[in-house]
């Protein structure tokens, strides 16, 4: 005879079958078992079978909520940035999006916690999908103004020190520089690899700060509507513009390669094939080069949508430079392993292409550039355990000339009106170099900086120089 004082089986399997059907279905997991998620599921289905049906979408464009009691409908008014004037942030109201069924908690405050915590995470997905045209508010381009400026590029009674020094006695001119516009910079990268400044035909200055890319006009001296990619998890890593037109390319620190079109302030199209940070871009025409810190580098044809026809293996190390000759004909990569390769005009090329020359550097080959009146002529710039600038000619892999800058050398371009390059330096003055060609005497020093001169470019008359340093200070130089 069973113990009347113990539960037999039948009421003891009674007892859980009763609680289960009183408390919500159990969810899949890899602790549940199978005869748990049976009951659950069958528990589900009759539910869903005794209920009358519902209208999911009201007509006033409420938001279904669902709650273990009933399903309401909650008005919800969610706020994403885009596109509006340079001056103000820029606002999408209305945006009433459906999202999934979620759960109450219990208690006012919890559940209005919860709601804003849902409400915030579905905003910053939708920046991050949407992208657009805006001045994001933590990065900006403002123009100094003020001769008693207490900016980190103008203090340290600095502000009015921005001059040219004559060095060399022997040249036979000598021009003498001045900045016409100082401006502040904020949200700068103080990275060395990344190429986020350009220059185009069209007087168009592309600047990448964080996730956006400013737009400033050369010729007004005013910022316009630029990139925003509105989102906090990735950076824009390098900028280029297509030479004929406003088509700016734009890589990013997770890989992805995207087009925009600064006239009709649309995106083109997004790129995708590398797996880490583009930190160099060069045009070809249609075909747009990118190198990414793997060691890769992209070919892409953007006016079909199989837009990657080519693979290039530079190394495993960082792409950092990544220039077309000026006839097109040869491309060249620098890497943050000192590796400098030439490579053949093979946009088809695969990983298995040899480079027609691989000449090695003591540091990485960052500062680089094309001759643009002798179009197998590259000079290349040491980083901070070299110095050296020199002139190559890559049909024979030799240097033609070569000397000590005796700083690094951060950024570097020629200037066709006299025959000359320029060369951004760092440690220990960050000042500005130009050295006459082909002999490389140093003719003049521009002082002024307080930072490196990561960054310079040069305006489509050559009448203008634009130098961005670490200082968080940029400059336009009128040249001649």
């Amino acid at each position: 005879m069973p113990d009347s004082g113990k539960p037999t089986y039948s009421r003891f399997k009674s007892c859980i079958v009763k609680k289960l059907t009183c408390s919500v279905p159990v969810a899949s997991s890899p602790i549940v078992t199978r005869w748990q998620q049976t009951h659950a599921r069958n528990h589900a289905e009759q539910t869903f079978t005794e209920c009358q049906p519902i209208n999911l979408f009201p007509a006033d464009g409420s938001e279904l909520v669902r709650t273990p009691e009933k399903i309401s409908t909650i008005p919800v008014s969610f706020q994403v940035p885009i596109k509006n004037s340079a001056s103000e942030p820029y606002i999408i109201t209305n945006a009433t999006a459906r999202c999934h069924e979620t759960t109450y908690l219990q208690g006012g405050n919890k559940r209005r916690a919860e709601i804003a915590k849902k409400r915030k995470c579905l905003t910053q997905l939708l920046m991050i999908q949407e992208g657009g045209f805006g001045i994001p508010e933590n990065d900006s381009i403002k123009i100094c103004g003020n001769t008693e400026c207490i900016w980190k590029g103008c203090q340290n009674g600095m502000h009015n020190e921005f001059t040219a020094h004559r060095v060399s006695t022997n040249s036979e001119s000598f021009i003498p520089l001045e900045p016409e516009v100082r401006l502040h910079i904020t949200g700068l990268r103080n990275d060395y690899y990344l190429n986020i400044l350009d220059w185009n035909q069209e007087n168009l200055i592309a600047i990448a700060l964080g996730s956006a890319a400013h737009i400033w006009n050369g010729e007004t001296h005013r910022s316009t509507e630029g990139v925003n990619l509105n989102s906090s998890l990735k950076y824009i890593s390098s900028v280029a513009w297509i030479k004929e037109g406003t088509c700016l390319a734009v890589g990013t620190s997770d890989g992805e390669v995207q087009l925009w079109d600064i006239e009709t302030k649309k995106r083109l199209r997004n790129m995708f094939g590398h797996l880490s940070v583009v930190g160099a871009m060069s045009w070809n025409h249609y075909i747009l080069s990118s190198g990414s810190r793997l060691g890769l580098i992209h070919h892409h044809d953007v006016r079909i949508s199989q837009h990657h026809v080519g693979t290039l293996c530079h190394n495993k190390q960082s792409i950092c430079s990544l220039k077309w000759s000026t006839n097109n004909k040869l491309l060249a990569s620098g890497s943050s392993d000192g590796l400098l390769n030439i490579w053949p005009n093979d946009p088809g090329a695969t990983v298995h292409c040899k480079p027609l020359k691989a000449i090695p550097h003591a540091s990485a080959v960052k500062a680089m550039n094309w001759c643009p009146w002798q179009s197998e002529i590259l000079t290349t710039g040491g980083g901070m355990k070299d110095g050296f600038l020199r002139v190559w000619d890559v049909s024979t892999g030799k240097t033609i000339k070569t000397t000590d800058t005796k700083s690094q050398i951060c950024s570097l371009f020629w200037l066709p009106k006299t025959n000359e390059l320029m060369t951004g330096q760092g440690l220990p003055k960050y000042q500005m170099k130009i050295w006459k060609y082909p002999t490389l005497t140093n003719s003049t020093d521009l002082y002024g900086h307080k930072g490196r001169v990561l960054h310079l470019a040069l305006s489509p008359d050559h009448s203008r120089i634009f130098s961005l340093a670490a200082d968080g200070m940029a400059c336009v130089w009128k040249y001649c």
